[in-house]
């Protein structure tokens, strides 16, 4: 058996936005089964071109927009038919991994090139699809102080990007061959790994062409059998996480500084998709002190002395969906110990997780932001108990 999820963070395009998840968050998992049970693979490519425009979620954007980005999409997909219970428990999904050429349509952001992991969702009766896709990108023309200053999206060569992707599908019209055709949304940025970041959304429609090796083998899908979720329900467990990493205040020059957190939080699973988490813990964000630093110097009025606490202490509560291993997280939290003013009290946290051994370990890979602004992507390893 071979297992997969690549999962997602939907984009919203939000004004003041400066964050998106950042890296290819993509977790596979081989597991080899007995020589007399074993999976059907079965595969489909896609090509489309697509044509949009920039939103102007930012103003400090506005001279970047000066015409209507266009590109392409190379897309590969692994159909699934229910072999697996996660696959039966959503409906059949696809997952796969798609590449995108975009020209930017503008001399100073140039061209990207991105590869993504991505899932596919069906609906009504499989003739709509969302697809929800994770990745990096390269862009061509960076920001630079002296040759490309006016870049103040991109302030690395390397970045995040995230697409959103609704399409009307039609599968094996003839001998393989299908059409789709719908809109969405890319979105590039670095999750202020580096400044400036403030990134860019791009609303596009596209149509382009599939293809399904071995259409008449395709087996009937097997149907969701009569075993409750709920009977995955678990007894309340203790978690302890540190998660670490780099980031960089908004202000340009400022430098690149690690971070660490440690959490402590109980969760409480109730069925076979969902997870509910309650906790605790604390941020060591070096990058703050640099930046009360600066602050104190440069901006007298804001009454600083430069030797305030760059700590923080916060609570939070969580859910976790889960896709048998891997799990996509959501919390939200609060600042209760809050010295320096950085932002708002009110933090979130979106991404992926991977549990190991019995379900005993796991790898996480976040974003954490204050609503629709970055502070940084972490990288995380924890116990459950």
């Amino acid at each position: 058996m071979v297992q997969f999820l690549g999962l997602m963070y939907i984009y919203a395009s939000l004004k003041g936005m400066k964050y998106r998840f950042y890296l290819l968050i993509l977790f596979i998992s081989f597991q080899h089964t007995s020589a007399q049970q074993n999976e059907l693979r079965f595969h489909s490519f896609e090509v489309d071109n697509f044509y949009g425009t920039i939103l102007e979620h930012n103003p400090d954007i506005s001279h970047l927009i000066t015409g209507h980005p266009s590109g392409v999409f190379f897309s590969y997909n692994r159909k699934t038919y229910g072999f697996n219970e996660w696959e039966r428990r959503y409906n059949h999904p696809d997952w796969g991994f798609t590449f995108i050429y975009q020209d930017m349509a503008n001399p100073y952001l140039g061209v990207n090139y991105s590869v993504y992991g991505h899932f596919n969702w069906y609906m009504f009766n499989r003739n709509l699809t969302i697809r929800m896709a994770q990745g990096i990108a390269l862009t061509s023309n960076p920001y630079d102080p002296e040759t490309n200053y006016q870049n103040n999206a991109y302030g690395s060569k390397l970045l995040s990007s995230t697409f959103l992707k609704v399409n009307y599908v039609k599968e094996n019209l003839y001998k393989g061959f299908g059409f789709h055709a719908g809109f969405g949304i890319i979105h590039y940025s670095n999750a202020n790994f580096k400044a400036p970041n403030n990134s860019t959304n791009t609303l596009y429609f596209n149509a382009g062409l599939s293809y399904q090796f071995d259409p008449q083998s395709f087996p009937y899908r097997i149907p969701l059998e009569s075993w409750p979720s709920r009977y995955y329900a678990e007894r309340i467990h203790l978690n302890f996480v540190f998660r670490t990493g780099i980031n960089e205040a908004d202000v340009n020059g400022l430098g690149q500084y690690p971070f660490y957190t440690l959490s402590l939080y109980a969760d409480k699973r109730i069925n076979y998709k969902s997870t509910f988490q309650a906790g605790i813990e604390v941020f060591f964000s070096e990058f703050l002190i640099e930046l009360i630093r600066y602050r104190s110097i440069a901006f007298p009025e804001d009454g600083l002395t430069g030797d305030e606490n760059y700590r923080r202490v916060g609570v939070f509560i969580g859910h976790e969906l889960r896709f048998n291993k891997t799990a996509f997280v959501s919390q939200l939290g609060y600042y209760t110990y809050w010295p320096y003013e950085f932002e708002n009290r009110i933090y979130n946290r979106l991404g992926l997780k991977r549990y190991f051994y019995k379900d005993r370990f796991f790898g996480a890979i976040t974003l954490k932001a204050h609503w629709a602004k970055a502070e940084a992507v972490e990288f995380g390893v924890g116990i459950r108990l």
